[in-house]
């Protein structure tokens, strides 16, 4: 118990968390608990996880920005290998830092997690040749259910680091983020605006 250290509200944003976790290690290698409920508990992240998730993608592969609609889910993100930069948008009706973004460098290093609760919008862009993503989230996945936002939207702002020898034109999505919407669709569509 105790192993981890919780910096609270980054960016201001009030829930988001950066965990480090406390490495065990020597000339053999290293040990690490990347999660104990206990510990996450103490540190106000009291939270039923119900599935875990993993990813692998290349260099400039942009994914996002996501979140749900009906169904969303808290989210604890960390990298097993490479280096990503992780983005979270708060999108929490009511909340005095609506629209305003955090990111983090995640790696297989430095062996950070980023805790983003529910209505955030999430995604993250790989900066080394590869890169595995793990994440807990509180809900099961339903089909249907994802929202997004331009990854580049300049009412949001995202300041991407971009990947080494890439331009913004070099990057890789999928088709469906290709076209999701501006930030003030979004708006308009919630009534927002």
């Amino acid at each position: 118990m105790g192993q981890i250290k919780v910096e609270h509200n980054v960016g201001g944003i009030e829930g988001l968390c950066v965990i480090e976790p406390q490495v065990f290690g020597d000339e053999r290698g290293y040990f690490v608990e990347t999660y104990n409920y206990n510990d996450f508990s103490k540190n106000g992240i009291d939270l039923t996880f119900v599935q875990d998730n993993q990813s692998a993608s290349r260099r400039g592969v942009l994914r996002g920005l996501h979140f749900q609609k009906e169904f969303p889910q808290d989210k604890l993100v960390r990298v097993i290998k490479g280096e990503v930069y992780d983005v979270a948008v708060d999108l929490r009706e009511g909340s005095k830092t609506f629209g305003k973004w955090y990111g983090i460098t995640l790696t297989a290093e430095n062996k950070k997690q980023f805790f983003i609760p529910k209505n955030f919008a999430h995604g993250f862009l790989v900066l080394s040749e590869t890169a595995e993503f793990c994440y807990k989230v509180t809900d099961f996945y339903h089909p249907n259910d994802e929202g997004g936002l331009m990854w580049d939207d300049p009412d949001i702002g995202v300041d991407w680091p971009m990947p080494e020898g890439m331009t913004k034109e070099d990057l890789i999505l999928s088709e469906k983020d290709k076209v999701n919407p501006s930030y003030q669709e979004f708006l308009k569509e919630r009534g927002m605006r």
